[in-house]
């Protein structure tokens, strides 16, 4: 043990010690680098003791804790899964429309000449591009809730800088609005207990007064889901003479070179009905306000 010290501390004294003359002190400075090293590895020890988990938790909540990971993954996988599904469809598309069309898809990269405005409701269930068979290239979309067109003097909106856009730039040679059944803007529309705006929905809906007020005088009878159903057909009447207030397109619905259609999609029993604004007949001005259509048809 003396031995083992003695050349302990005859390294030591070679390295740490600053006088040759002093061995005693390079021995004390080896030992207490010795133990300072023996503490150190001591304290290590316990450190990794206390860093090793203890279960302690209430197991309910450790399952709950699970429970909420399991989720997390879940879901995670999920919104992969629906991405992976959207990847194979635009592939399919490419394969099948795409390259199958590559000519047409070139000539749309140089300009746009479609033949319709479409303007239809946000919601998810009545695509027109799915229910009509819209290629691109075809129709401007336009689509916002209940398929509204404010009046002109309204001020600007999104729906009438396409309007613009559409019919002064692209020259569409027809405006269709679409309406559909089981609508939720109207039926926000008529459960609005006072004229008041609570909301961005109400807010926009209520754009939709006029039908309502003409719903409540004609349908005041039937129940309320009878109503919702009579003012969808009420508040597409009422966007089809708004579009009449618009200086540029009553010009060209007068000269003939635009013409404007109604429909409405019942995805209910599978119908489509179509009309036509019979621009003579018809009339914007408030005290006489009145559509008049023709050439009405119904797709069942």
């Amino acid at each position: 043990m003396e031995s083992a010290l003695s050349g302990s501390s005859s390294v030591s004294y070679s390295l740490f010690s600053s006088s040759s003359q002093q061995p005693h002190r390079s021995f004390f400075k080896t030992s207490h680098i010795f133990e300072f090293k023996l503490r150190t590895r001591k304290m290590e020890h316990t450190h990794l003791k206390l860093a090793t988990p203890v279960n302690c938790s209430h197991p309910g909540l450790t399952q709950e804790v699970e429970k909420n990971k399991m989720n997390v993954v879940i879901e995670t996988e999920m919104r992969q899964d629906l991405f992976e599904e959207i990847k194979h469809r635009f592939l399919s598309f490419k394969r099948n429309t795409y390259m199958k069309n590559f000519e047409h898809f070139q000539r749309l990269s140089d300009a746009q000449s479609p033949k319709f405005l479409v303007i239809s409701c946000a919601d998810s269930r009545v695509c027109p591009s799915n229910v009509l068979g819209f290629q691109p290239g075809e129709a401007f979309l336009v689509r916002n809730i209940a398929n509204l067109v404010v009046p002109f003097e309204k001020g600007p909106s999104e729906t009438q800088a396409a309007l613009q856009f559409s019919v002064n730039t692209l020259e569409v040679e027809n405006i269709f609005i679409i309406g559909h059944s089981c609508c939720g803007g109207i039926r926000a529309l008529m459960s609005m207990q006072d004229e008041k705006p609570s909301c961005f929905i109400t807010n926009w809906v209520i754009n939709g007064k006029t039908a309502k007020i003409r719903t409540k005088a004609a349908a005041s009878n039937l129940n309320f889901d009878q109503q919702c159903r009579h003012c969808e057909k009420e508040s597409l009447d009422n966007s089809l003479l708004n579009l009449l207030t618009y200086p540029w397109i009553e010009e060209k619905v007068k000269k003939g070179s635009l013409a404007i259609h109604g429909g409405y999609y019942d995805f209910v029993d599978g119908t489509f009905e179509k009309w036509t604004l019979d621009y003579e007949a018809s009339c914007v001005k408030e005290d006489t306000r009145r559509l008049a259509v023709k050439n009405r048809e119904f797709w069942s």
